[in-house]
């Protein structure tokens, strides 16, 4: 078992300290002092408000603005941090300040897509995004002589973070190279159509449950790619580690918010939160790694045999460039770390929104039908060009209810957002959610309309800002796993659609975070046989 002593400030890494944790209080005169070259002088820095007036809930003392974020006292709970943010918009408008957070940094919450594109184009070689303290911990202390210095990419900031990365990224996010893997992708949704079939009741409608079930075809797909190895996750006797895997994942994710966010008391005493998260990334090193290590083993055979095999999983793609073996398992990990749970509720989230919108439906059914005029027709890379109204109900369901509702960046730099001074160290993140649930972004935002990603669409109707939608994130540190997520997700719903009508004869269901942004409630969709 690890060493679960908590940790203080000290154990952080040292470009993280510096970068992060820079005090931000205002001088005595009201203003943040800035360093002024003596050849230049930064006009806009001068010209702009002092972070003090920046607008937000003012802190008490001791607890600051920590204690909002209690039970029972408390008024901004994590569950339902997305009308939160509609509130602090609503009241303090396009720049709001979180300030006063124990144990870490200032949060600014950015409402305005022109302030979120200018700090992405303005971005370094190596930007931060807000810290993890707790996986940092857990990736450069904890397991330390696990991770060793290539602890992947997140919650890695620095040299480290860019050096990973670039051995990386070449396999990662050329769209060529997920297409490759559109035979293994198909296999494990056709396996799970098969799966639906099998739980649905005798109304046709999918269990409490069904959620998990996504779980398990996520978790197979990310298998079939990374270390093309097939796990099982979809048949009936299903290996009992694929559920230890999923449960792992989901108290993972469930307990960031709350070390991040509550009072960090885990930093002083090992507390029972963080036991359960530790035991939780504990249990998803330990099998990851069983399955990365047998990979390994079967592809250094490949090597040794030759002869003809399956498309080179990932983990041999990475092998091939000479990155070393400790490269090649940390990204398969991370894959699997933060693969499942938001590839799996995206496509929750589609397929319920395709069951309320029959209209929506039906148009995307016969794109299908087209593109794929036999339902037993293998879906090729081509295909999937021609899908152009699916890929456009993927964007609609992710700007209305994105599975993570922000993203940000720390400030290694004093920056002017918003017309405000923004010290070095400050956590600027942006609102997504809100923001494009806006009209001014996407005209009658709260209707469901694909069309308006179409090329050709009615401008009235269109987008209206490229940065005021980005569920994969943008620049040097967008989603890695972007292109393959983005493969399973057109997969599995086209042979779904194509399987299945889909529909949904319950209560509308409110969204929450849990851990994602996903539907409230049991996924009870009537899927009817074509």
């Amino acid at each position: 078992m690890a060493n679960l002593r908590p940790f203080r400030l000290r154990c952080v890494p040292k470009i993280v300290r510096e970068k992060c944790s820079r005090a931000v209080s205002p001088n005595v005169t009201g203003s943040l002092e800035k360093p002024v070259d003596d050849h230049a002088v930064d006009f806009d820095w001068i010209r702009a408000k002092p972070y003090t007036q920046v607008p937000g809930p003012r802190p008490v003392p001791f607890l600051g603005n920590t204690w909002r974020f209690l039970p029972y006292i408390g008024n901004f709970q994590i569950e339902h941090v997305d009308k939160v943010s509609k509130r602090l918009h609503k009241k303090y408008g396009e720049v709001v300040k979180i300030g006063g957070l124990l144990g870490r940094p200032d949060m600014i919450f950015l409402y305005d897509a022109n302030e979120i594109e200018r700090v992405f184009r303005q971005e370094e070689k190596m930007p931060h995004r807000p810290s993890m303290p707790s996986l940092n911990y857990y990736k450069h202390v904890l397991r330390k002589d696990f991770f060793g210095e290539d602890a992947g990419v997140i919650a890695v900031h620095g040299e480290s973070w860019y050096n990973f990365r670039s051995k990386v990224q070449q396999v990662m996010l050329q769209p060529r190279t997920a297409k490759l893997y559109v035979g293994a992708v198909q296999e494990a949704s056709e396996a799970f159509v098969q799966r639906i079939k099998k739980v649905r009741d005798d109304d046709d409608e999918t269990p409490d449950h069904f959620l998990n079930e996504i779980h398990k075809w996520s978790l197979e797909s990310i298998a079939r790619v990374a270390l093309d190895v097939r796990l099982g996750c979809l048949d009936d006797d299903a290996p009992v580690e694929t559920q230890q895997l999923i449960d792992a994942v989901n108290v993972f994710f469930k307990n960031v918010g709350v070390l991040e966010l509550k009072v960090p008391f885990w930093k002083l005493f090992s507390t029972p939160t963080w036991q359960k998260y530790v035991n939780a990334l504990d249990t998803i090193v330990e099998i990851t790694s069983k399955h990365i290590e047998l990979a390994l083993a079967k592809a250094k055979m490949k090597n040794i045999d030759g002869g003809e095999h399956n498309e080179p999983s990932l983990l041999e793609r990475l092998l091939a460039m000479e990155t070393g073996p400790k490269i090649a398992t940390i990204t398969a990990l991370d894959l699997f770390l933060v693969g499942i749970d938001t590839t799996s509720n995206a496509v929750a989230s589609v397929l319920y929104q395709l069951a309320l919108h029959p209209e929506k439906q039906k148009r995307l059914y016969e794109e299908v039908s087209r593109v794929l005029p036999q339902p037993g027709l293998p879906i090729a890379a081509g295909h999937l060009e021609e899908m152009k109204y699916l890929k456009a109900c993927i964007k609609e369901t992710l700007r209305m209810y994105p599975v993570v509702i922000g993203n940000g960046r720390c400030m290694t730099k004093d920056t002017v957002i918003g017309g405000y001074q923004i010290p070095e160290g400050v956590q600027i993140v942006f609102q997504h959610y809100v923001i494009s649930n806006q009209d001014r972004y996407f005209p009658d935002s709260d209707e469901f309309m694909p069309e308006r990603w179409m090329a050709g669409s009615d401008i009235t109707h269109g987008v209206k800002h490229a940065f005021a939608s980005l569920p994969f994130g943008y620049g040097r540190r967008m989603c890695l796993g972007r292109r393959f997520a983005e493969l399973e997700m057109i997969t599995v719903i086209a042979k779904i659609v194509q399987a299945f009508k889909l529909e949904y004869h319950h209560e509308k269901l409110d969204y929450h975070i849990d851990p994602m942004y996903t539907p409230n409630g049991p996924l009870k969709i009537k899927m009817i046989d074509r």
